[in-house]
C-alpha cells in the first residue's frame, strides 16, 4: 500500500500541542479484504450501530472507557478507533491537558472521525489525533501510553496475538487496555439467539443499506472469535499480568480488561 506521510508524528511523552482534527497516514499492513469492508460500511457505520443496538451500544462503550482507568491528563490509545464513539470518551476523560491517539486501517472511518471532530465545539476534543495505521505495527515507542482501549476491532484482526503483544509493548507498566467486542458465548442457548438476532434482524436492516454481504460476515466473525477464558489466556500469552473477562449486554457482549 502507497504511503503518504501528511503530517509528522509528534512526541506524545513530551509536552502537550493538540492539533486540530490531525490525520496522519501511515502504511498499513494488514488483510486487505477487511480493510475494504470497513471502508464500505463507513458512511452508515453508525447509524446502523444504533439501530442493532437500540442505543445501547454507547453504554458499552463507557464502560470500556472505565474500564481502561483512564484518567485526567492521561496519555491514551484507540486502536481500531472506528468513527472515533471511543476516543471522544476518552478525550472527556483526560481533558484538555492530556492527550488521545486513535488509529484505525480505514481511511473513510478516520474521515468520518475527523469530520465529526471539527463539529464538536468542547476543547478537549482537540485533544484527539487520528491516524491511518495497522494494529500490528503500531508505530510508537514502548510505554508511551497511561490507558488503551479497543472497541470491535479485535475479532477483525488477522494476527491477535501480534495484536496483543503490541498493546502490551506501547503501554505503561501497571496500566490497563480495555477490548469491547462481541461474546463468544460459551452457552448454546446465547449463540442461538445471537445468530438468529444477525440472520433475521441484523442482515435484513443491512440489505436496507445495500450492505447484506458486508454484514453476512458478522455470524462467521463470531464463530472464529475466542471466548472469555481464550481472550484470559491470549493476554496472558501477550506478557499482561492479568486479564479479566466481563460478560455484559445480556452475555451478548463482552469486555477483556488486561493490565501491564
Amino acid at each position: 500500500m502507497a504511503t503518504a506521510i501528511q503530517f509528522a508524528l509528534p512526541s506524545i511523552a513530551g509536552g502537550r500541542r493538540r492539533p486540530e482534527s490531525r490525520f496522519i497516514i501511515r502504511p498499513v499492513r494488514c488483510a486487505a479484504d477487511r480493510q475494504a469492508l470497513f471502508n464500505r460500511i463507513a458512511p452508515v457505520y453508525d447509524n446502523l450501530n444504533d439501530l442493532f443496538s437500540l442505543g445501547r451500544h454507547r453504554v458499552w462503550k463507557r464502560m470500556t472507557v472505565s474500564w481502561s482507568g483512564v484518567k485526567e491528563g492521561d496519555t491514551v490509545l484507540d486502536v481500531c478507533c472506528g468513527s472515533g464513539d471511543l476516543a471522544f470518551l476518552l478525550s472527556e476523560k483526560v481533558g484538555i491537558s492530556g492527550k488521545v491517539i486513535a488509529l484505525d486501517f480505514s481511511k473513510e472511518q478516520l474521515q468520518i472521525a475527523a469530520s465529526r471532530q471539527s463539529e464538536r465545539s468542547k476543547a478537549c476534543y482537540k485533544n484527539i489525533e487520528w491516524i491511518e495505521g495497522d494494529a500490528v505495527d503500531l508505530p510508537f515507542s514502548k510505554s508511551s501510553f497511561d490507558a488503551a482501549t479497543i472497541g470491535y476491532g479485535l475479532r477483525n484482526i488477522v494476527d491477535r496475538r501480534k495484536a496483543m503483544e503490541q498493546m502490551y509493548k506501547v503501554l505503561k507498566p501497571g496500566s490497563k487496555v480495555s477490548i469491547l467486542d462481541f461474546n463468544k458465548s460459551t452457552s448454546s442457548l446465547n449463540s442461538s439467539i445471537q445468530d438468529w438476532m444477525i440472520d433475521y434482524i441484523v442482515v435484513p436492516i443491512a440489505s436496507g443499506y445495500g450492505l447484506a454481504n458486508e454484514y453476512h460476515y458478522l455470524k462467521n466473525s463470531i464463530k472464529e472469535y475466542l471466548t472469555g477464558n481464550e481472550l484470559e489466556k491470549l493476554a496472558g500469552e501477550a506478557g499482561f499480568s492479568e486479564a479479566k473477562f466481563y460478560e455484559i449486554g445480556a452475555g451478548f457482549m463482552g469486555n477483556l480488561v488486561a493490565t501491564r
